[in-house]
């Protein structure tokens, strides 16, 4: 703490204790509240409410003091007069009572002279005392990680922020109600795994004590839902924390939330539909239209139109076109690595990865930063795809779609790969990369092709990133404004 902060920490400890030794419990149980505060605002002028807050700023007049209290509604005016709450108790509030202490109050609705709604007091409750002051002239702090750090006091002083979370658990309640609506089983599949499986990703790993063995957290929901569809499910989808030891940027965080899901007789074209209509629902709910202003990597304000259909744009086309390199040219990684170097094109670790990780490393650097407008990427090589089906007219290429807007990949999904022959000799080529020093190569999971061979029909899977969605439609540049404790350094 700083001196000042630390004073005014000593001062408050000795106002709690002088309170407790009054008999007054400085942290009663409950309150019982008539309405939130925005709704008190628009009760009748005279009306008799129970609101509580935190209070924001005081205004000491003398014999009248002027209080803001805030809840999650918003802001309301309190004013204690001596002649309606008493002479003595008006002493004790000037005295005991601070900013960012919590009070309940009972009083008439009125309007002051300026015209401002407001509570006359009649009672007042000490409802929590706060030990430390809210941060001075925090509207102007500059220190991001602190804001991060203290999440709650960047709630507590920026209705935006506390705004954007609100959105996003909307969010999340609308997308529960189109699965429900279009007829979606929701379910839990494990966190802890013994093979991390679903997803080309460096797994976190950590040790089981009662089982004695090394386990990992889930890099994705989707082997476990898709045994979900070999057991009998016909429609699956899972909301759920992920975990990838990967590096750290805007557009990755190590913890993130994906929503996924599957369904039995569908392929890839069925759920480009689906995301469509989906997309198309959820912005109709939230934002009431699907014109929507975002910015962009530059910083600018670009207004998005998600009416459906959206436009395909093929993989390889891409990339030949933003960097010249065919990548049906160069069958081994070698090969592509020349290429890549030729074009004077950097790729961190480019050295250490397989082709398909190189592929779609390259991609990532030339391509999809450019695609701003909501775009399905399609026709992905096989390399990049271990769990993907085989197109059936090209055997290179699998049946799968990303949707990509503002340069991020916010939704991934194939037409599933259930030959569990085909399945067991793609885990075998990651293997071996992985081998060769590839850490983001799939591992082998014996499990997951037992489980197809016991028979699995017609799938397509499906997964989008919870929190991308939610940054670029609350504009915002970095993930972490739309987690509300995103992992941090321990502070030293």
């Amino acid at each position: 703490m700083t001196a000042n902060v630390l004073d005014e920490y000593r001062t408050r400890r000795a106002k709690l204790d002088d309170i407790r030794n009054q008999g007054i419990n400085p942290y009663p149980e409950r309150f019982d509240r008539s309405s939130s505060l925005v709704k008190a605002k628009g009760a009748a002028m005279g009306k008799s409410v129970r609101v509580a807050g935190r209070i924001m700023t005081i205004r000491d007049m003398g014999k009248i003091v002027f209080c803001h209290i805030q809840d999650e509604t918003g802001r309301l005016q309190l004013a204690f007069r001596e002649d309606e709450v008493g002479k003595d108790r008006l002493k004790w509030f000037v005295k005991y009572i601070d900013p960012a202490d919590f009070v309940g109050v009972r009083g008439k609705m009125f309007k002051t002279q300026r015209g401002e709604v407001s509570v006359m007091v009649k009672e007042f409750e000490l409802l929590s005392k706060t030990l430390r002051p809210l941060p001075e002239k925090w509207h102007g702090l500059q220190d991001q990680e602190s804001l991060y750090r203290q999440r709650y006091l960047d709630l507590v002083s920026n209705s935006e922020t506390l705004n954007r979370f609100k959105f996003r658990s909307d969010l999340i309640k609308s997308l529960r109600e189109f699965y429900w609506k279009e007829g979606f089983t929701e379910v839990e599949t494990p966190v802890l795994t013994n093979t991390p499986s679903g997803a080309l990703a460096k797994p976190f790993r950590t040790h089981h004590n009662a089982l004695g063995t090394d386990i990992y957290l889930r890099i994705a929901l989707e082997t476990y839902l898709k045994e979900c569809i070999v057991g009998g499910f016909e429609k699956v989808f899972e909301i759920g924390r992920c975990f990838r030891n990967e590096g750290i940027d805007p557009s990755h965080l190590q913890d993130f939330t994906m929503l996924e899901h599957y369904a039995a007789y569908w392929n890839f074209e069925d759920n480009m539909k689906f995301t469509e209509k989906m997309l198309t629902f959820v912005l109709k709910k939230l934002c009431k239209t699907l014109k929507v202003e975002i910015k962009n990597r530059d910083g600018e304000s670009v207004m998005v139109d998600f009416k459906a259909p959206w436009p395909r744009a093929s993989f390889h086309e891409l990339i030949k076109r933003d960097c010249g390199i065919d990548i049906n040219e160069c069958a081994t990684a070698d090969e592509l690595r020349k290429e890549i170097a030729d074009k004077k094109i950097e790729i961190e670790d480019g050295e250490s990865l397989g082709r398909g990780n190189l592929i779609d490393a390259l991609y990532k650097k030339v391509s999809r930063p450019k695609i701003v407008h909501p775009t399905f990427v399609i026709h992905h090589p096989i390399d990049v795809s271990p769990l993907a089906r085989r197109n059936d007219v090209r055997q290179d290429i699998v049946d799968r779609f990303q949707l990509v807007v503002n340069g991020w990949e916010i939704v991934n999904a194939y037409s599933e790969l259930v030959d569990p022959i085909d399945q067991g000799e793609r885990f075998a080529s990651q293997a071996k990369e992985r081998a060769a020093g590839d850490e983001e190569a799939h591992v082998k999971d014996d499990e997951f092709v037992r489980a197809l061979e016991h028979g699995a029909p017609p799938i397509s899977g499906w997964g989008m990133g919870i929190d991308r969605l939610v940054a670029i439609l609350t504009k915002q540049d970095n993930l972490r404004d739309v987690v509300l404790f995103p992992l941090l350094r321990p502070e030293q």
